[in-house]
């Protein structure tokens, strides 16, 4: 079997890495744009802002070890220009010669990930304005930061990489701003977690302009919409990715309403030999079954499993997804999966809300975090549609019980009653979680 991947990061390598594990006799060929593979985005913000001193940490495999060790084909510094699905080959092209030549495929993977939407702003000039979604654009804004030493900038779009990179900004010592339509950072959460969050922020002299946006530019100055114009020496634009979805454009591959490829339960788009993942494919919502589209890591992971599975004769389906996402702020860690509080109300869903407001575990241990915990549930079946948390401790552990909980179809009230591991330093005898369940009946 003849297997061509387009795309070598997260879910590209990944697929690559697992297919090899199940058809040892599959003739394998990863083609990558940049020179690096299966690097880690997640962690390019930290880089910037130093907390990762050596980059490579996050640079992935080397891509010769990676294909040797697998005895799979890199491709790396090409690019896939067309394909023909009548054929079954693939034209690619060597970005460093030009050199063009055709590769033949019995199955096809298209991980070919997404792009930064750029801002249309007037006036920008010579102002530079910066992006964050590749390896290369953090090499980019380190060398810029390292050459120029800016000042200041500002940050346009409040959700997690803006506000990562807002942060990271800050802990470089300069002064940022960031610029939201809405009224509010972090839209994806409920206000009364994006209210924490603001806090946190202003307390660490992020400065904000809420239903605003850039007018135009003169010089180095930003003209706001509402009046408050200010210099800047750069500008971040983080206002959502755009999936590559051009290729699959170009063959007629159904594209669904996320704007993302249309997949089956085992990720196979409308030409079953043709196959979607990560950040380029419609999935669906857990508990709606509607389309859905996560553009995260753990999910490209699991897309590429599945996709081995099914290659392997050994089909396994995926599940809906519930977009379980975390971050770390200065001294705060936020999460959710599932549902908010807006997108229940977007689906016409008729719920409940249950909160916990109080200490991580122990008050009388040294150095005992606080915690404030949202659970929304079905009034009717009182099974649990969403969670959210923002704390400075044991976040990631009650929003991953909580992602736990819904993939068992647990009710709010079983929470009361999960058995959690207790110990002064880690929790208290009713566990936050425990609580919201006592406090929902």
């Amino acid at each position: 079997m003849k297997v061509v991947i387009i795309g070598a990061v997260a879910g590209g390598s990944t697929v690559a890495s697992q297919i090899r594990r199940v058809l040892p006799n599959a003739d394998i060929t990863l083609i990558g744009h940049e020179k690096k593979i299966g690097y880690g985005t997640c962690g390019l913000p930290y880089v910037i802002g130093g907390l990762i001193e050596d980059k490579t940490k996050v640079g992935g495999p080397s891509p010769d070890k990676f294909g040797e060790k697998r005895n799979i084909s890199i491709l790396t510094r090409h690019d896939a220009t067309s394909i023909n699905r009548e054929t079954k080959t693939v034209q690619v092209q060597n970005l460093e010669t030009d050199e063009v030549f055709t590769l033949e495929y019995d199955k096809l993977i298209l991980s070919t990930g997404g792009k930064s939407r750029i801002p249309d702003i007037k006036g920008i000039g010579k102002l530079p304005l910066i992006t964050l979604k590749s390896y290369t654009d953090m090499e980019y804004i380190q060398e810029f930061i390292e050459r120029e030493q800016p000042k200041s900038c500002a940050i346009i779009g409040g959700g997690f990489i803006g506000v990562e990179l807002a942060e990271n900004f800050r802990h470089l010592g300069i002064k940022t701003a960031l610029i939201e339509r809405n009224d509010r950072v972090m839209k994806a959460m409920d206000r009364e977690i994006s209210d924490i969050l603001y806090k946190e922020m202003a307390d660490n002299g992020v400065e904000f302009y809420f239903n605003d946006e850039i007018e135009r530019v003169e010089d180095k100055k930003l003209i706001m919409k509402n009046g408050m114009n200010f210099d800047v020496d750069f500008v971040a634009a983080s206002i959502g990715i755009i999936p590559n979805t051009s290729l699959a454009e170009e063959i007629g591959l159904t594209i669904g309403e996320t704007k993302g490829i249309v997949v089956n339960d085992y990720m196979q788009s409308s030409d079953p030999d043709i196959y979607a993942i990560g950040d380029v494919a419609e999935t669906s919502d857990w508990h709606t079954g509607k389309p859905k589209m996560v553009q995260l890591a753990w999910h490209a992971h699991r897309q590429a499993y599945i996709v081995a599975s099914h290659l392997n004769g050994k089909p396994v389906k995926i599940n809906g997804f519930l977009g379980s996402t975390i971050t770390k702020l200065f001294s705060l860690t936020a999460g959710m999966t599932g549902h908010s509080e807006q997108s229940l109300l977007n689906e016409g869903i008729e719920f409940e809300t249950v909160t916990y407001e109080g200490r991580t575990n122990a008050g009388y241990y040294p150095n005992h975090g606080t915690i404030y915990i949202r659970v929304h549930y079905d009034r009717h079946s009182r099974l649990i549609l969403g969670g959210q948390a923002v704390g400075n401790k044991g976040v990631d552990k009650r929003i991953d019980v909580l992602a736990t909980a819904m993939m068992g179809n647990m009710t709010v009230d079983d929470l009361s009653a999960l058995e959690l591991s207790y110990s002064p330093p880690y929790s208290s005898p009713k566990d936050p979680v425990n609580m919201l369940g006592y406090k929902a009946k």
